[in-house]
């Protein structure tokens, strides 16, 4: 098998924690979605390189109750596994189930409910031993002892079929966590995250004649890391997991992140990385060079890469929505609505997307690149919404792009009216920044009547388009004939995960939005807001 290049991230934008198995020529691909709808995207390839997404292992809102999840809460860390002709999903459900299993006779789906395990901790993970016995394996607290924790499981009703064990406590880094239990050569390897999964990250590997233990530490652990590596365009290296080609070579995906020049910054979320895994005389093994990855990367793939899809623009096929779409907490069909027809997102206006909980008339797509633009045509109700400052309904109106991070992270532009406003009143073009619990209205301009485009329908249509870079998400508009403009812009340092006031593991979507309340003349339709020819494009 030739060597050949291939390039990093493998799954770029926000697709942290990967797990991969292979049947036969096919690989298969999960990461964690947090509290996005639908989730735990399952992804496959031929050449480990090229990922198409396939299914969703939560692709049926009842699965879990995301209702109250709030921000980069919801599905943690999953692994898959293939065995005796099913596949299998493990992963924690932060939000309500706790540690659970998810399983199909096909990898396209549909999943199975989840079925839970009574085992604590989180990243719980799947082995299969030779004689088919099924260990599930977490980080958690076992009397009192934080670290790895084992067990011997049904994988089919989740049943503990042993007392859960603390097997090993990892090197010394805090929060042991991503265990992996492996056997090559008669041996039991356990491979582990460490660290934490900032610019600390680190994976350490261990081995075993019993999947018990006592386990012995690799003598150059950390076999990833690059937490000394601090001008390496890549950060965060770790939560890995291996797997083998079918050709006598080892593969590890795992997670890294990209960061803003000269700065330990990173908007665009952690992302799956890909490296081929070096294997000593000894038996221990090291991923990349040393530890060490990068963004050009070469190794015995399978087949050979070809270059990502740099441009999308959402298919439209009726029953059958765009893998790309996703959803905070789930999907509500009385407020968004995928027309197949027109090919276009219909939307009803929805919650304010800064609320914490709940469901918003918002549709979004993973931001992949650091060059990139999304762009859609807004069509909105202008003339047709009627002034009742008695009926309590009219709370103001937006319509528009966002660049999201989460509720309270998000950059947007939009045509709106705020509060109660007469049929003559002018709509406004408006940016606003959201940052921690502080939002205001940046930019804004009168929309001149001359160039809302009202036809006989009495919609009036505004083209958006966001541009980001490393430095600035920049704001544009365009209506009327006229030529793009800029409203505002924000600094992507605003939206980088480093900068959020907790815990937060996502990274930045673009998407289109509706929020606020109104009344019409006459009946109200449905899905009063009508997003056509919206695309993503990366640049050079």
């Amino acid at each position: 098998m030739k060597t050949l290049p291939y390039r990093n991230p493998v799954v770029p934008g926000f697709h942290p924690d990967p797990s991969v198995c292979r049947v036969g020529p096919d690989f298969y691909l999960v990461v964690s979605s947090f509290e996005f709808f639908p989730g735990l995207p399952v992804f496959h390839s031929t050449n480990l390189v090229n990922w198409e997404p396939i299914s969703f292992a939560w692709h049926r809102e009842s699965q879990f109750d995301m209702a109250g999840a709030g921000a980069s809460r919801g599905l943690f860390a999953p692994t898959i596994r293939f065995h005796a002709g099913e596949f299998f999903i493990t992963v924690t459900d932060v939000s309500g189930t706790g540690n659970c299993i998810l399983r199909s006779g096909t990898p396209y789906g549909p999943w199975s409910d989840p079925v839970p395990v009574a085992q604590g901790g989180i990243d719980p993970s799947l082995f299969f031993d030779d004689d088919g016995t099924a260990f599930f394996c977490t980080n958690a607290e076992v009397d009192g002892t934080t670290g790895i924790a084992l067990s011997v499981i049904n994988p089919v009703t989740g049943a503990l079929r042993s007392p859960v064990r603390h097997i090993c406590a990892g090197t010394g880094g805090r929060w042991p966590e991503a265990p992996h239990l492996y056997k090559f050569d008669g041996l039991y390897y356990l491979m582990l995250a460490e660290g934490g999964t900032e610019y600390g990250h680190m994976e350490t590997l261990f081995r075993s004649e019993s999947p018990w233990g006592p386990y012995t530490p690799c003598p150059t652990n950390p076999v990833l890391s690059h937490r000394d590596a601090v001008s390496n365009p890549v950060q965060c290296t770790g939560h890995a997991d291996i797997v083998d080609d079918g050709a006598g070579n080892l593969w590890a995906v795992f997670l890294g992140v990209r960061t803003l020049p000269g700065v330990l910054l990173h908007n665009l979320g952690r992302e799956t990385f890909l490296s081929p895994v070096v294997q000593d005389a000894a038996g221990w093994f090291s991923i990349g060079n040393g530890g060490i990855v990068g963004l050009e990367m070469e190794g015995p793939l399978p087949g050979e890469a070809r270059p990502h899809t740099r441009d999308w623009k959402p298919s439209y096929i009726e029953g059958k929505r765009d893998p790309h779409w996703c959803f905070v907490r789930g999907f509500d069909a009385s407020l968004i609505h995928f027309d197949c027809t027109d090919a276009a997102v219909r939307l009803a206006f929805g919650p304010d997307i800064s609320t914490p909980s709940g469901l918003y008339a918002l549709a979004l797509r993973r931001q992949e690149g650091f060059l990139c633009e999304f762009s859609a045509r807004v069509e909105f109700p202008a003339r047709i919404y009627a002034a009742d400052e008695n009926s309590g309904k009219n709370s103001g109106v937006r319509a528009g792009l966002t660049a999201y991070y989460n509720d309270s992270y998000h950059y947007d532009i939009f045509v709106y009216r705020d509060g109660v406003c007469g049929t003559n009143d002018p709509w406004r073009l408006g940016v606003s920044k959201r940052i921690h619990d502080m939002e205001a209205v940046v930019a804004s301009v009168d929309l001149p009547e001359s160039l809302l485009q009202v036809g006989g329908s009495g919609l009036a249509a505004v083209d958006f388009r966001i541009r980001s870079d490393t430095e600035w998400y920049v704001f544009e508009w365009k209506a009327g004939g006229t030529g793009w403009a800029e409203l505002g812009r924000g600094k992507t340092a605003g939206l980088c995960t480093e900068g959020t006031y907790h815990m937060s593991f996502t990274g930045v979507l673009f998407g289109v939005f509706a929020s606020g309340s109104l009344n019409f003349f006459g009946s109200e339709p449905d899905y009063p807001v009508s997003f056509s020819d919206c695309a993503y494009t990366e640049r050079d």
